[in-house]
């Protein structure tokens, strides 16, 4: 059986202490969700029933941002139906790669789009609109060319993924440096326990996927566990945004 433990405040000396106003200027509602939640919770099931009712248990735990991935099945379905019932979550699609499913993924209610690669046509399929698109920009040796190609496009946040393999915090930390007007996204092997330091260190939120939506729970449909993880990673993500700002000046 699982084991949930909660976990002690994050070390205050692990964070960067010269958060610049300029990273938290918001342009529009989800992006501001986005910013004061500090926390995506990234869903990919093996099934719409599955998708659903643990979403319902994330949901429940205090999680309010969440991309639903494309590959699960009935991903638009699950969509409407969250939206449904929560009309004033930010709700998502993951790995959106082209814009037919942008457009029926914004058709089915989807607040944002996540996508591993920048996808030029869905960045301007979603200029004017509310709808906010996050583009992935991965490769490390052309990492800064990549973040601000995407944000001269439009983009106003990027994911940097995979970012454990990039460098994780430290990588984060030394973004931030040339880029403190573009807000980050951090992607890929981030533990709730690790929330805290990737926000200290300048990432406007994280995404977490297994680290809430357990893999060993999601086969044994222990919505308990995922309830649990989804508690514990939201108000990590609350209390590491709550200090970021304490840090700014006035």
């Amino acid at each position: 059986m699982l084991k949930i433990m909660a976990l002690p405040p994050f070390p205050v000396s692990t964070f960067k202490v010269c958060c610049s106003s300029s990273q938290l200027q918001l342009n529009q509602p989800h992006l501001k969700h986005i910013q004061n939640s500090g926390v995506i919770a990234c869903l990919r099931a093996n099934s719409k029933d599955l998708a659903i009712k643990a979403a319902r248990a994330a949901i429940s735990g205090g999680i309010s941002v969440m991309e639903i991935v494309m590959s699960t099945p009935g991903v638009f379905e699950v969509l409407q139906c969250l939206v449904q019932d929560h009309p004033t979550m930010t709700l998502g699609v993951g790995t959106v790669l082209n814009v037919d499913d942008a457009k029926i993924a914004i058709n089915a209610g989807a607040k944002f789009l996540m996508s591993p690669a920048t996808v030029k046509g869905i960045i301007d399929d979603v200029q004017g609109h509310e709808v906010l698109y996050i583009p992935g920009v991965m490769t490390p040796t052309e990492q800064n060319l990549q973040i601000l190609s995407a944000h001269d496009a439009g983009a106003k946040i990027v994911k940097v993924y995979p970012v454990s393999a990039l460098g994780g915090t430290h990588y984060i930390s030394a973004l931030t440096k040339p880029f403190p007007h573009i807000p980050i996204v951090a992607s890929q092997g981030i533990t709730i326990d690790s929330i805290g330091d990737f926000i200290g260190q300048g990432a406007t939120a994280v995404v977490l996927s297994d680290a809430i939506f357990n893999k060993e729970a999601m086969a044994q449909n222990n919505f308990d566990v995922i309830y649990q993880l989804a508690s514990l990673a939201a108000s990590q993500g609350k209390e590491a945004v709550q200090w970021k700002r304490s840090c700014m000046p006035d």
